[in-house]
């Protein structure tokens, strides 16, 4: 299944989505689809003048692929710009993704402020694309392409506090319009920053993360190779602090993401 037609099943199936192996990550399904398929479903039960602002994701557990998932929504609170509400994925009687998020009209309002310019990087067919090798790369990869150019890829020693580079959806039957839950996805494709720091392979997964985003939203589709970059806060006792940020080709600010992240190495 593409990310496409789970996003689907997501919203017709909300009690009984099966996630199939393909989109493993190790004994978990990825993480940014999890994280994908709960917006999606939160996403459904707010008023569309309402864009997502922020999002603050909890991996519980892992959740197993080939095993039924039930996404449950509750509206905490609509006030009247914003939208306060909880999603969670269950399997198994047991919360596995939890995800707040506040959706919040526009106001009008004197203060602008620019957001910092994006990372200028090589051009995107001048960089290395880490490839999908069965058994060796995570199974989710052969659904997204990254190109580095920042930093080095997992495992080869490389001390820089900055990772990043290209990064889009590939595999879609048809060329579809990126919308956030999309964004979730190209940004937690990249390995956590600290990969890098080590010189043989070692797991590394999300433990919470909070992702904002820019409204409204710039127009893309998954044909587009978006603009990647995180850095390296602080790391020690098997913990690594990321902050992190995606801007479209035009180099538009579209999300601004932090992470804490674990790390058995």
């Amino acid at each position: 299944m593409t990310f496409t037609e789970l996003l689907q099943a997501v919203n017709e199936h909300p009690q009984a989505v099966v996630i199939p192996p393909a989109w493993g990550q190790g004994r978990a399904s990825f993480g940014g689809l999890m994280a994908a398929l709960v917006y999606e479903a939160m996403r459904a039960k707010v008023p569309a003048e309402r864009p997502p602002r922020s999002l603050a994701i909890t991996f519980v557990g892992p959740a197993a692929p080939d095993v039924p998932i039930s996404f449950e929504v509750e509206v905490l609170r609509e006030g009247k710009a914003v939208s306060q509400v909880l999603g969670r994925a269950v399997q198994g009687g047991q919360v596995v993704t939890l995800m707040q998020g506040s959706f919040g009209a526009a106001r009008d309002s004197v203060i602008q402020v620019a957001a910092e310019p994006a990372p200028q990087l090589r051009p995107v067919d001048d960089c290395q694309e880490l490839p999908y090798i069965a058994n060796v790369t995570p199974e989710f990869t052969r659904f997204l392409a990254m190109r580095w150019a920042i930093g080095g890829m997992p495992f080869t020693a490389n001390k820089s506090r900055e990772m990043g580079g290209w990064v889009r959806l590939r595999g879609e039957a048809e060329t579809q319009v990126v919308n956030e839950a999309h964004l979730l996805a190209l940004v937690d494709a990249w390995p956590p920053a600290v990969l890098p720091h080590l010189s043989t392979p070692a797991p590394g997964s999300s433990l919470t993360w909070t992702i904002e985003f820019v409204q409204p939203l710039t127009a893309l589709t998954t044909l587009d190779w978006c603009i990647y970059r995180a850095q390296i806060e602080h790391a020690r006792d098997g913990y690594g602090h990321i902050a992190a940020a995606l801007w479209s080709p035009a180099g538009e600010l579209i999300a601004i993401s932090r992470q804490t992240v674990s790390v058995f190495g």
